[in-house]
């Protein structure tokens, strides 16, 4: 009989000595290797799903528009969109009024193989939030995405390299 390995339990360490930046990047590392881990067996990579999931809210974006949405660049974006058309799992379009835009849609494929990774996310999630309660949850919510708007609104121009 095989029994679950559960890893040692960790020292939290006191939130007055712990950077709150740290602490995001330690929760974003965790979570991205999670979530790469689980959507690898549905036959995607974590920036596909995220494509795929912003498609999903937002039909008909570009790829410039999803590079935004999902943090790579627009040519990096244009290699996962391409990836995902020939796997089926997004349709391109031409943009009516722009003759080199291309809008991009999640086909059905797509969404069932979202779908199964929503799944997966789910139980990712259940596990990092196992021990918040509704309220707390509510609020950690709103001061994460307060914080996440606080970093985009006031980002500084930097000189460019010469």
């Amino acid at each position: 009989m095989t029994t679950a390995r559960h890893p040692a339990p960790i020292e939290i360490e006191p939130a007055p000595r712990s950077r709150v930046g740290y602490l995001v990047y330690r929760l974003e590392r965790r979570l991205r290797a999670r979530l790469q881990e689980a959507v690898r067996t549905q036959g995607v990579t974590t920036t596909e799903y995220v494509t795929l999931s912003v498609l999903r809210q937002r039909d008909g974006m570009s790829c410039a528009q999803l590079a935004r949405w999902a943090f790579v660049t627009p040519q990096a974006m244009n290699l996962v969109v391409s990836a995902l058309e020939r796997r089926a799992l997004v349709r391109r379009r031409p943009d009516p009024d722009h003759g080199r835009v291309l809008r991009t849609s999640v086909t059905r494929k797509g969404v069932a193989v979202l779908e199964r990774c929503d799944l997966l996310m789910d139980e990712i999630e259940a596990d990092m939030l196992q021990d918040l309660d509704v309220d707390d949850l509510d609020l950690l919510r709103t001061m994460l995405a307060s914080c996440a708007h606080s970093l985009e609104v006031t980002r500084p121009r930097l000189p460019r390299p010469r």
